[in-house]
């Protein structure tokens, strides 16, 4: 273990959330998640630990780790998944690790609607919920739905009788058989608004109307239906945390019409904001501070207006300080980006009452007094005031929350991604620090020329050496250090 590793396995939190090893070339090789990351990360490097004969030649490669936290086990999983199709780490498609999660669809445009699984989430006009996780708690939940609201599961694109022939749906599984005329097109539709209804955590009545359920099995001493319906509540509670995948364009700016309502409500603002900004802070160990500012116009994301910062004025890891950096280079009287982005009408920072704080100082000392500020606290997703308002708790359904954690979650987003491409470009070009006759100045000069190492790599060796100024060896040297990072 290197003296760099060493140093960074003693700042791994007890959180959930996803690890990257790097070998010493900087270039991903494993990507994994837990749920307690320190103990996850730690388990490889103790001593005597039974690892596999994998595991153990991918533990011997590594150089380097990092780690991002998410909220609880089920962002972790889906996290990994996405960072796993991203980098395709040579260890985890041999472990077999890149899999898809499944998700819940279904086609409203449909006669009679009805739920199926799927891997693959596409902006096809289709409900969907999800992806999970976990395949048991997708399927859980179909079947709970079906049963409970009387909906179809046979795959016809129109049921008729003809399709009933061989069918017991109706008898076995409390189906309703539209195709056979028992119930009109209506009543099915308002089944299955009811059960859409319910997947998005709208109706949590039924939840509790089965825990109460479950408690009269156990009194009576049923106790395999008490298991198995205590089985279902876990697995309709989880698939009901989050809100579906995609909505109709129509259904989408009705709900966030409705959202922008209740923040203003909430807020006490004059009107619904027209425009809401949220800015987040990114940095690993306050090194490559950087931050992102999104734009939600009419309460949807508007990539237009988006912008990323590298922090300037701030050193180590100073959210506070680098939140107001990002207030007073936004609203400055030396912005530029004033006359090219619309003025919010409600500005969000992500996170608690300090960087609200830091953020009300820094419009204060501008002079921007018109703009109402406000933080979002990720842990409770409790959006922070600090004046006489004082917190405001949503309701976990609540349009409004959707619109200012949706917001904030692409802020998160956008930040971790330019952050990322930042560290990824400095390794690359650390690769010519290593080179001997190459200094500072001679590495500038190769990247303003070729403008980065995918360039440089390009570049013939007499290129290299014109314009770096050094004599052949050196230049092939070069062109070996960069060539196996353009690679990856």
């Amino acid at each position: 273990m290197n003296d760099v590793l060493r140093e960074r396995l003693k700042g791994v939190p007890l959180r959930p959330g996803c690890y990257l090893m790097r070998d010493r070339r900087g270039v991903i090789i494993y990507v994994g998640k837990a749920k307690n990351l320190r103990r996850r990360v730690l388990s490889y490097f103790r001593p005597g630990a039974d690892l596999a004969p994998k595991v153990r030649s991918m533990v011997n490669t590594v150089a380097d780790i990092e780690w991002m936290c998410v909220r609880n086990e089920a962002e972790a999983l889906l996290t990994e998944a996405s960072l796993i199709k991203q980098y395709k780490p040579h260890f985890n498609i041999l472990m077999r690790d890149d899999k898809r999660y499944l998700a819940l669809r279904a086609d409203p445009d449909d006669p009679f609607p009805r739920f199926a699984t799927c891997r693959i989430v596409r902006d096809d006009g289709a409900l969907y919920f999800g992806p999970f996780p976990s395949a048991p708690v997708v399927r859980a939940a179909k079947d709970f739905v079906e049963k409970h609201y009387g909906l179809r599961g046979c795959d016809a694109l129109a049921p008729d009788e003809e399709t009933h022939r061989h069918c017991h749906a109706d008898v076995i599984r409390f189906c309703t058989a539209p195709c056979e005329g028992k119930i009109t097109a209506a009543e099915y539709r308002a089944r299955f608004d009811e059960a859409c209804a319910f997947l998005r955590g709208e109706r949590p009545g039924v939840i509790a109307e089965l825990a109460e359920e479950m408690k009269a099995a156990a009194v009576a001493e049923d106790f395999t239906k008490a298991a198995r319906l205590r089985d279902t509540i876990g697995a309709l509670k989880e698939m009901t945390k989050a809100h579906f995948v995609r909505r109709r364009p129509e259904e989408t700016r009705e709900a966030a019409k409705q959202g922008l309502a209740e923040l203003a409500a909430a807020l006490k603002l004059d009107k619904p904001p027209h425009v809401i900004e949220c800015a987040d802070i990114s940095n690993l160990f306050g090194t490559h501070s950087v931050a992102s500012l999104v734009v939600a116009v009419d309460g949807l994301p508007d990539r237009r207006f988006y912008r990323h910062f590298r922090i300037e004025t701030v050193e180590g890891a100073d959210d506070p300080r680098s939140m107001a950096e990002v207030v007073r280079r936004r609203y400055g009287p030396e912005s530029t980006l004033t006359a090219k982005s619309p003025r919010a009408d409600l500005f969000i920072c992500d996170g608690g009452v300090t960087q609200l704080r830091a953020a009300r100082a820094a419009f204060a000392e501008i002079g921007v007094t018109d703009i109402p500020v406000v933080g979002l606290a990720e842990r409770m997703e409790i959006i922070v005031t600090d004046d006489e308002r004082g917190d405001v708790f949503l309701p976990r359904d609540s349009q409004g929350l959707f619109v200012a954690t949706r917001l904030r979650d692409e802020a998160h987003r956008f930040a971790i991604t330019y952050h990322r491409n930042l560290r990824e470009r400095t390794i690359r070009e650390s690769a010519l620090d290593e080179v001997p006759g190459i200094g500072p100045a001679k590495k500038t000069a190769l990247l303003r020329r070729f403008h980065s190492i995918y360039g440089i790599a390009r570049a013939t060796e007499e290129d290299i050496a014109a314009v770096a100024g050094v004599n052949p060896d050196i230049a092939a040297a070069v062109k070996r250090a960069v060539a196996n990072l353009a690679n990856h």
